[in-house]
């Protein structure tokens, strides 16, 4: 039963559209991204759908500012 389950899921998540997978993690991933900013190193925070949110001086502090609004952060390289 379980196996059908999965396969069940898995035919569901290949039929996401991109709008659909844009919006997946919308209100619970924050993907952070180093970046340099007027010639300063620092990490974007995206949300899932690729909107900027913020910026912050390292990763740590970045870290800290996605999980302190109850996000997950995510690196992207």
């Amino acid at each position: 039963m379980a196996n059908n389950q999965n396969a069940s899921a898995t035919v569901t998540l290949a039929q996401l559209s991109p709008m659909d997978w844009a919006r997946f993690g919308l209100q619970q991933v924050a993907y952070l991204r180093p970046v340099t900013l007027n010639g300063v190193q620092a990490v974007a925070i995206h949300a899932a759908d690729g909107t900027h949110i913020g910026a912050a001086p390292n990763m740590e502090t970045a870290a800290a500012a996605v999980v302190e609004h109850e996000m997950a952060p995510v690196l992207v390289h």
